[in-house]
C-alpha cells in the first residue's frame, strides 16, 4: 500500500539503503525470462554493480561485464553446467558461463571489472556452498560468524562472506576504512549506522557503504540475522580505479 511518499530507503553522498517498498525491476541486456533490481553501480557512486535477478524457469543472464558472483536466495540454477541450489554459489572470472535457472529463482548478483595483481594468476570458475563452510568468530567474538565464500588468495580482488549475528550482538566497533560494501540482508533485523545516520533494517534491505562511510550494526529480535556482504580487496589504494 502507498504510504503517502513515506519509504525508509536514503541515498546519501556516501551510503545507501535500498527497501524492497522503492524496488524497481528492469531487465538486463542479454536477459531471457529474467529482471533485475538494480541496488547499486557506478552511476550511484559505486565501483562495482549489484543487483538482484529473478528468473522464470529456464531464464537466463545476460553477458557479464568482467567478474561475476551468484549467491542462489531461492530456486536453483545451472551455472557452467553446474547444479547450485539455495544457499550455493559460483564464481565466475569473466569467461561467459552460463548462469541459467532450473525453476523460479531468486539470485544476488555481483560484477566488477577484474583488477589483475602482477605475478598472480586469474581466479578460476568455481561453485560452493555457504552451509559447507565452518562459520568463524568475527574478532573472537562467537556472537558473529563469518563465512567467507572466497578463498583468502591475493588473486581474489574482492571478498564476499555472509555474517551472522545472533540476537543482541553487535559489530565490535564504528569502523572506517578504504574499503566499500555491497549488503544484502537475508534474514532478521537491526539497526545500521551509516555515517551519522540510523536505519532499522530488516531482510530483503540492501545496503551500499562508500569508501570511509563510518559504519556499525547491532542485531535485534529473537532471531539470528544474517547478511550477505561484497568488499573490494588485496589491491593498494594507488591502483584504484575509480
Amino acid at each position: 500500500m502507498h504510504q503517502l511518499g513515506h519509504t525508509r530507503s536514503a541515498h546519501r553522498r556516501n551510503h545507501l539503503l535500498h527497501t524492497p517498498d522503492t524496488f524497481v525491476r528492469a531487465p538486463l541486456p542479454g536477459m531471457k525470462n529474467a529482471t533485475g533490481i538494480i541496488h547499486m553501480g557506478p552511476a550511484g557512486g559505486a565501483a562495482f554493480t549489484q543487483y538482484t535477478a529473478e528468473f522464470e524457469p529456464g531464464g537466463r543472464l545476460g553477458q557479464d561485464n568482467g567478474q561475476r558472483f551468484v549467491f542462489v536466495l531461492e530456486g536453483e540454477l545451472d551455472v557452467g553446467g553446474q547444479s547450485v541450489p539455495a544457499g550455493g554459489y559460483a564464481y565466475l572470472p569473466g569467461s561467459n558461463d552460463p548462469v541459467i535457472a532450473k525453476t523460479s529463482t531468486r539470485a544476488a548478483v555481483i560484477e566488477k571489472p577484474y583488477r589483475h595483481l602482477a605475478g598472480e594468476p586469474a581466479p578460476r570458475f568455481f561453485t560452493g556452498s555457504e552451509g559447507a563452510i565452518e562459520g568463524k568468530p568475527f574478532l573472537g567474538d562467537p556472537g558473529v560468524l563469518v563465512r567467507n565464500l572466497l578463498p583468502d588468495d591475493p588473486a581474489f580482488d574482492c571478498a564476499v562472506n555472509t555474517m551472522t549475528f545472533q540476537p543482541g550482538a553487535t559489530l565490535p566497533m564504528v569502523e572506517i576504512h578504504v574499503m566499500e560494501h555491497g549488503l544484502l540482508m537475508l534474514s532478521g533485523s537491526g539497526i545500521y549506522r551509516l555515517d551519522d545516520c540510523w536505519y532499522p533494517v530488516a531482510a530483503g534491505d540492501f545496503i551500499w557503504m562508500g569508501p570511509y562511510c563510518p559504519q556499525w550494526f547491532g542485531a535485534l529480535g529473537k532471531t539470528p540475522t544474517k547478511y550477505l556482504i561484497y568488499k573490494d580487496w588485496n589491491r593498494h589504494p594507488l591502483d584504484d580505479i575509480r
